[in-house]
């Protein structure tokens, strides 16, 4: 798709500061690593609903990614990951303490960025890509605190993956259709239907985490399973299970000392005689369906085309 040849080409031009070279290097590497591309994706598909000149607004979608790679950043240093886009993570090549500071730096640079906005949209925008940089905040600590709890419900988790990823999915294609001069009306909807997107997307990475092929996922699989994180399919899976089965999947969860693989492979058993895989492809269905029923109540002559696809392409991915 050209949208992701330009994102690459605007990320390799932007250097992201020069010295320290120990500072900003990090932000260089992480920045380099690829991946989807999601965010400045949507923000260039949003603002091709109304124009086609997307090129002179890549440098804020860009803004956009680099946004994103800040919690990337930061996340891993929470979560100890040793693995990002199979790469090393940054705290791990470089050490914690320039993760941190590298990230903070990150985020300063995102405003800065966003400071080139024309000073109309940048006042609209701004106190929405603030909400969003809260809310996602806000979700990280959700997630955080879910790890100390024995037990989480679904909908407090729902809501957990809502601030933690789908709201800047939601953000990313409203700032598209406000670069562009949309209607608030198209802004909210573009903006309902990302956050749709982005539960059914977490809740696939929460699938593909236990169900992926290792080579194409780029994360440890079976790393959630490993560190008893509490996603859709543990949680489903304490709802569902009783006697001896229950009595299994808590001993694995108790359990400090054991073999990695073993534990995996174990747990994932236990998945599999509670269908709890078909449950979750389930609910990443229904999600995606909410969101295609956003899509579908705006303007009958705008194409929707380019965005249904890529939605169904994110709904298909098996990494």
């Amino acid at each position: 798709m050209n949208h992701l040849r330009e994102i690459e080409a605007a990320i390799r031009k932007e250097k992201f500061g020069k010295k320290p070279v120990s500072l900003y290097e990090p932000i260089r590497y992480i920045m380099s690593l690829g991946g989807k591309r999601l965010r400045p994706m949507l923000v260039l598909l949003a603002y091709g609903l109304y124009r086609r000149d997307f090129k002179k607004i890549l440098p804020y979608a860009v803004a956009v990614e680099a946004f994103h790679n800040f919690t990337l950043m930061h996340d891993d240093i929470m979560d100890n990951a040793p693995l990002r886009r199979n790469k090393p993570t940054v705290h791990e090549k470089w050490n914690v303490n320039t993760a941190i500071l590298s990230g903070d730096v990150m985020l300063v640079q995102v405003y800065e960025m966003l400071s080139g906005l024309h000073p109309e949209i940048l006042k609209a925008a701004l106190p929405k890509f603030n909400r969003t940089a809260r809310e996602v905040c806000e979700g990280q600590q959700l997630d955080m605190d879910f790890e100390t709890r024995d037990t989480v419900g679904e909908k407090e988790y729902l809501e957990m993956i809502r601030l933690k990823t789908a709201v800047l999915l939601g953000f990313s294609l409203e700032f598209g259709a406000l670069l562009a001069g949309a209607p608030e009306s198209d802004q909210k909807l573009l903006y309902d239907f990302g956050v749709s997107v982005g539960i059914g997307f977490q809740l696939k990475d929460d699938l593909l985490d236990v169900y992926a092929e290792k080579d194409k996922f780029g994360k440890q699989v079976g790393g959630d399973i490993i560190s008893n994180k509490k996603t859709f399919l543990l949680i489903k899976a304490l709802e569902r299970a009783g006697g001896k089965t229950a009595s299994e999947l808590k001993e694995w969860l108790e359990k400090k000392k054991f073999n990695k693989t073993e534990k995996v492979k174990a747990v994932t058993a236990i998945y599999e005689k509670l269908e709890i895989r078909k449950l979750t492809e389930r609910k990443i269905e229904s999600y995606f369906t909410r969101a295609f029923k956003a899509l579908n109540s705006m303007h009958p002559d705008l194409s929707m085309n380019e965005i249904q696809e890529y939605a169904q392409v994110l709904m298909d991915r098996q990494h």
